[in-house]
């Protein structure tokens, strides 16, 4: 896309892209890379799935554009925050700035209006993975299980002319603990974001994109480029929006919006007619 094209962010925030597995949705990630310029964009843990990677490498050339498109934004002039994750744990040994590229635990992001944000992945608050990491470790087996299923389901989907659905995604959305796990995980959330006196928290870690208000404190999930392909960005003008894209990486659609004016305003839309599970938690 020729520069004059592209669309200019403040910031940009993406998480939980699971590079090196099959689930990644590299392509899609790419895509919308090549979309837009930014002065910031954080890297919100999980770039690079080393757990997964332990078990068995499934690497690509999209895998690889990925890191070299990031890169080259730092080359460009953007700041590139990379904030470690579980599955990347290990990049926290090179935590430090390389040029354009600074490797942290965490940041604070100031917006527009100036209102502070604490950016951090989330595993930081997840009882499993502090304390029973080994645990942590056959839920993800479980839930990669789960994602290798969703080809042959929609093999089939497709052979009777249905659209795409995730099982893994309807799976999450159904159980009643995961339910309970992903409200306790947000409340938990805002008081670590409270407690480092910033007024709200912008994090992965779930997979469940959300923007929302938790006790008086903003709630932003990036969500994940596995099963919601979903971003957070910050126009110039401090407006942060939550943005779905399609599996090539065009805009879907804008879930919801926070400005300095209205607040946060969700945007509900209801799943296409063959999707039966419960649409995007936002």
């Amino acid at each position: 896309m020729p520069e004059e094209d592209l669309i200019h962010y403040r910031s940009v925030w993406i998480s939980d892209v699971h590079l090196g597995t099959r689930g990644s949705q590299a392509t899609a990630l790419l895509g919308f890379l090549r979309t837009f310029e930014c002065d910031t964009l954080y890297v919100v843990g999980d770039l690079i799935d080393i757990w997964a990677m332990k078990r068995g490498v499934y690497w690509t050339q999209e895998h690889s554009d990925v890191i070299q498109k990031i890169l080259r934004k730092g080359r460009k002039g953007s700041q590139i925050i990379y904030i470690p994750g579980n599955h990347d744990e290990r990049i926290t040994d090179f935590t430090g700035d390389y040029a354009n590229v600074h490797i942290q635990s965490r940041a604070f992001h100031t917006t527009v209006d100036g209102r502070k944000l604490l950016v951090a992945h989330g595993h930081e608050l997840d009882n499993v993975v502090q304390n029973l990491g080994w645990l942590a470790h056959v839920g993800d087996i479980g839930y990669t299980l789960l994602l290798q299923l969703n080809g042959p389901v929609n093999f089939f989907r497709k052979l009777v002319g249905h659209g795409h659905w995730s099982l893994s995604a309807y799976v999450k959305s159904s159980v009643k603990n995961v339910v309970n796990f992903i409200g306790g995980f947000e409340e938990s959330m805002v008081h670590f974001a409270s407690d480092a006196q910033a007024e709200g928290i912008i994090c992965g870690h779930i997979h469940t994109a959300a923007m929302r208000r938790i006790k008086n404190l903003d709630y932003y999930n990036t969500g994940d480029w596995v099963e919601s392909l979903t971003a957070l960005v910050e126009e110039s003008d401090g407006t942060i929006k939550l943005l779905k894209f399609s599996s090539t990486g065009e805009l879907i659609k804008t879930l919801a919006v926070c400005s300095a004016t209205k607040g946060i305003e969700v945007k509900e839309e209801p799943c296409a007619p063959e999707c039966t599970h419960e649409p995007l938690a936002v």
